[in-house]
């Protein structure tokens, strides 16, 4: 079975072509990273433009590169939910539109459903056992789901307010790194001192996390450190501090955000003993300290990490999810009425 998947929640434009759920036909993405890196941030009306002028050519290059024509797609897959309203917009009534021209069954799929079915492309013999515990670390989401089988999420623990991702780019810009702050602090973290800096877990019950009072403990030990008192302007900051002192305090604020991670792994591996695996999934997944933090600290369960070019939004985690819910029996939805939400739970 081949799946046209389509990802436009954010600020990449993504199609892919997969192969019963695994096999990776073609996967094209276009980022606007290069665009927002200006602004620190998404703008989502000039997110929504740019899917617009690029939506078509990044399909028709899917399906080229995979040597596939309208004939050959049985089914075609794209996130309705949850991401940027006017970004969700433009693949969805690109998704309706086709699958009505075309004649193809068409399924919705949730985006952190996908982030997680990102570790089932590659391989089909190595794949991740059931039940599971899936770690969801990204810019906009930070949570622990349970699976007891395919297409069954349970929401066990989430943040209370910053997500994961996002407290790594507030950091970011605290330390004068460029956006998007994940990557620039792993760089910067390679020639720091992760013992330098003490930063404070956050005291937070049950499975559930916090990251914002990591932000701002970040923020005031800055602010010690070069003499400064806490009205100072954050986004003067980065002007007082050397290249030493920022590599440090990326390298200690990512260890700090890493130990975090893998004590309410822990605690949900106790408080869930029967399960089976533990798989990553989102943008944060990428990171090669939480890598390498993980398979040695969560050895005693088969540890799943996507590819790192999977990590981060595309097309192909978008066909794999529609796969495993086709196999689980969903219906596809009607290309006249499909909606897009964007805020919706995994669970709903």
């Amino acid at each position: 079975m081949k799946i046209l998947g389509i990802e436009t929640s954010c600020d990449e434009t993504a199609a892919s072509v997969v192969e019963d759920g695994n096999k990776i036909l073609s996967n094209v993405v276009v980022s606007q990273i290069d665009i927002f890196a200006e602004y620190g941030g998404v703008i989502p009306e000039v997110a929504a433009r740019s899917h617009l002028e690029v939506m078509m050519p990044v399909i028709n290059k899917a399906l080229s590169d995979a040597s596939c024509n309208w004939d050959d797609i049985d089914a075609i897959a794209v996130t309705h939910a949850p991401g940027l309203l006017g970004s969700l917009l433009i693949g969805t009534l690109t998704a309706r539109t086709l699958a009505i021209l075309h004649n193809k069954p068409l399924y919705a799929t949730h985006h952190l459903k996908s982030h997680v079915y990102a570790n089932w492309l590659g391989s089909p013999d190595i794949s991740p056992s059931f039940p599971l515990l899936a770690v969801v670390i990204s810019g906009g989401h930070t949570q622990l789901l349970y699976m007891k089988e395919h297409d069954h999420f349970e929401i066990i623990g989430t943040t209370h307010d910053d997500a994961i991702g996002e407290c790594f780019d507030k950091v970011a810009k605290i330390l004068g790194l460029p956006y998007p702050g994940g990557p620039s602090i792993a760089k910067m973290a390679l020639n720091g001192d992760k013992n330098r800096y003490k930063l404070p877990h956050p005291n937070v019950s049950n499975l559930d996390f916090s990251f914002s009072g990591l932000k701002t403990a970040v923020l005031r030990a800055v602010q010690k450190e070069c003499g400064l008192p806490i009205s100072h302007p954050s986004h003067d900051l980065k002007n007082h501090l050397s290249d030493s002192q920022v590599a440090d305090f990326a390298a200690s604020f990512q260890k700090t955000a890493v130990d975090i991670l893998i004590e309410k792994i822990r605690m949900a591996v106790d408080e869930y003993p029967n399960i089976k695996s533990i798989v990553f999934a989102g943008g944060v997944s990428a990171n090669l300290a939480l890598r390498e933090e993980a398979s040695s600290s969560l050895s005693s369960w088969p540890v799943f990490f996507p590819e790192p070019k999977l990590s981060g939004d595309n097309g192909a985690m978008v066909a794999a999810a529609a796969y495993y819910e086709i196999k689980s029996g969903v219906e596809p939805a009607d290309p006249f009425k499909l909606n897009i939400y964007p805020r919706i739970s995994i669970e709903d």
